[in-house]
């Protein structure tokens, strides 16, 4: 390839220990994802493949990190490091597979490029977003600490990813938990197209560890020798003294962001330079100098990656398309789940909802040995609410984690628990405050087992809902967020005693669960609770009143309120619903109810407009429309920002508009 070139070396190399075993299988493996990316660009140009994000010139990092690290560590690579899954020999026939969506890939057709994962090689594939795998890779490294393994995780970044917040809350994340990370900042001068004089002020990105307590390298990412030497050494020490290392790697993108960009917004003379310091070129001619390779090795390793090439090419192309069944679909966007039903015992006390829900925490921290707590004051203080107080004692600081103010990198750091085989419960001190975790959420949580199989054990635990005068920022109940996104079960209950058995389900779900809290019911609402562990399937609405004119459904706070006020009212015509859980949705239990009643009133605390409220009442139109005998009737609260004072709060409030509603359907 480079071997009759002219050109003389612009890289120095320095080697005094490796092989020429080692060198020539550095080599190889630069080579091998080059000619794969060659192979590729043709095949893009013929439309044999949708998009290529090229790492041409970059190969020297991918496979140095990867050559570096023991093959059980895992490493997370992003757009431009094909050299990672070739060098952890991933089967070529699976990879083209992939890039072309047929089904023997990893994805079966539901992604692309290099947005998947593989366990078996220790793989954890990106997403667009890319912020959420640096928290993810936290979450991999302290799943290895915990047990005590000497394992570390590199997890990769570009230079226009360190100015995402993500990227800052994983390192600070790192650096206080000591977990051996090796944040690997792939510096190549362009953002798309925006240089990098654009992006930062700082002389070089390494200089941001310094700002974490962290330390940090520099490393010229187009030599081959300087990657693997200095990343093995820095590798090894990590794993005897887990901390995490912050590594800036200098090189290059020789092509477009991706290939429909091009690279018009590059000066010539920069793109001229960087084309001399090209990491085979200069490895080859180092290596011929050395007389450790010659035309016939060189010829016979270029044949040899060809004939794989073209061999598993061949099987990827002779491949049928993706089957389409829509059964399928549906049936992995969750891992599957086998509810086990644990009946309560006879026993019971009396509960208020929030020990009902410290009672749950504490049976399934039993249960389930590898079951780890992260939330902000949840240690020590016992969190705001002071359910998990006196946990430490029991359970210690491994398990019952404080974390910084970082809630998405906390959120990704549970899916790298669920990655790494654990399970992984984070409290939001107030829901309001999963807006700063939603990404990772609803793009990684929830799409990752529909991706490429990979569940999300995670329980994310979200005090909310109003009448306690906390304003527009600790108030809100804002499930409908999440209710739209496929992938996310929906947990609300309203008793003592669901409380306890969904929240146990939840920690036995494989699946993330966003289970919500009213904060109004934790100290006002008691119940006669079983005092040992039990479980409640989700989907299972509870019929708390019969009646045979209206059919009322509601959750949480509203499920009160409609007792209350058909009390207040001594309405005895009334089927009372409780959901219980929104995702999945008891719709049997609502259309067998609605259609014996005619007539259906639906009562959420969210403001109306876009509530799951309407989502009811949009599917009772559809299954019950032959039933009803008078209007779906919606009740919410007003379409504004949930106010402080509690005259407004009141006003916000659907409670006394819900008496309103529900006497116009009585009367229609």
């Amino acid at each position: 390839m480079f071997s009759n070139s002219a050109k003389s070396m612009t890289i120095e190399y320095k080697n005094n220990t490796l092989s020429e075993d080692v060198l020539l299988d550095l080599f190889r493996s630069m080579l091998k994802p080059r000619m794969i990316e060659e192979k590729m660009l043709i095949l893009l140009r013929q439309g044999k493949i949708s998009k290529w994000f090229s790492g041409i010139g970059q190969e020297a990092i991918s496979v140095g990190v990867t050559k570096s690290l023991l093959d059980d560590e895992y490493i997370l690579p992003m757009h431009r490091n094909l050299g990672v899954f070739t060098s952890r020999n991933i089967p070529l026939n699976r990879l083209f597979a992939q890039w072309q969506g047929k089904a023997s890939g990893f994805t079966n057709g539901r992604d692309r490029s290099f947005h998947f994962g593989i366990q078996e090689y220790k793989i954890v594939g990106m997403i667009s977003h890319l912020g959420p795998q640096l928290g993810v890779a936290d979450g991999i490294s302290l799943a290895n600490k915990l047990r005590n393994e000497k394992r570390i995780t590199a997890v990769f970044t570009g230079e226009g990813g360190t100015s995402e917040g993500d990227f800052h809350e994983a390192l600070n994340i790192a650096s206080v938990w000591d977990l051996p990370v090796l944040f690997c900042i792939e510096n190549n001068g362009y953002g798309l197209s925006t240089p990098t004089s654009e992006q930062y002020r700082c002389r070089d990105l390494a200089e941001r560890g310094a700002g974490y307590g962290m330390e940090s390298h520099i490393i010229d990412g187009n030599n081959i020798l300087e990657v693997f030497s200095r990343v093995s050494e820095i590798a090894e020490s990590i794993r005897n003294n887990p901390r995490p290392a912050l590594i800036e790697f200098k090189t290059f993108r020789m092509r477009g962001h991706e290939e429909a960009s091009g690279t018009k917004y590059v000066p010539q003379d920069l793109m001229d330079e960087w084309e001399a310091k090209d990491p085979i070129f200069n490895f080859e001619k180092y290596l011929f100098e050395k007389d450790i390779l010659n035309e016939a090795i060189l010829t016979g390793i270029k044949n040899d990656i060809q004939a794989e090439i073209e061999e598993n090419l061949q099987s990827a192309f002779r491949e049928n398309p993706v089957d389409v069944d829509p059964s399928k679909e549906l049936g992995d966007v969750f891992k599957e789940f086998k509810y086990q039903e644990i009946s309560p015992s006879i026993k019971k006390e009396e509960l208020r909802f929030i020990d009902a829900i410290s009672q749950s925490l504490k049976e399934s921290l039993r249960k389930h040995d590898e079951l780890v707590f992260m939330g902000q004051d949840i240690a020590d203080y016992g969190g705001v609410f002071k359910i998990t107080e006196g946990f430490i004692e029991e359970f210690g600081k491994d398990r019952i984690r404080n974390t910084p103010i970082c809630e998405s990198a906390v959120i990704g750091a549970a899916m790298g628990l669920s990655i790494n085989g654990m399970k992984a419960m984070v409290e939001m001190q107030f829901s309001d405050f999963v807006s700063s975790g939603f990404n990772p959420i609803v793009n990684y949580l929830a799409k990752i087992n529909y991706r490429w199989g990979q569940n999300a054990d995670v329980v994310v635990r979200m005090p909310c809902g109003g009448g306690v005068g906390a304003g527009p920022f600790h108030s809100q109940t804002n499930e409908a967020w999440f209710t739209k996104v496929p992938g996310l079960k929906v947990v609300y209950p309203a008793f003592p005693y669901d409380a306890k058995g969904l929240l146990n389900t939840a920690f036995n779900d494989p699946n993330p669960v966003l289970f919500f809290e009213h904060k109004a019911l934790y100290r006002s609402v008691r119940q006669e609770v079983p005092v040992d562990y039990y479980t409640l399937p989700f989907g299972k609405a509870s019929k708390l009143r019969e009646g045979s004119e209206i059919t009322i459904i509601t959750y949480g706070a509203g499920v009160h309120w409609a007792m209350e006020i058909l009390d207040e009212m001594d309405y005895k015509g009334a089927d009372l619903i409780d959901l219980r859980s929104l995702q999945p949705l008891d719709l049997e239990c609502i259309c067998l109810s609605v259609n014996r009643t005619g007539k259906a009133i639906v009562l959420t605390e969210d403001s109306l407009t876009g509530s799951f409220a309407s989502e009811i009442s949009a599917l009772i139109s559809e299954k019950c429309f032959k039933s009803l005998d008078a209007p779906i009737m919606r009740v919410g609260s007003l379409d504004t920002p949930i106010p402080f004072a509690q005259q407004l709060e009141d006003q916000y409030l659907p409670k006394q508009r819900f008496r309103m509603k529900l006497q116009d359907l009585i009367e229609y």
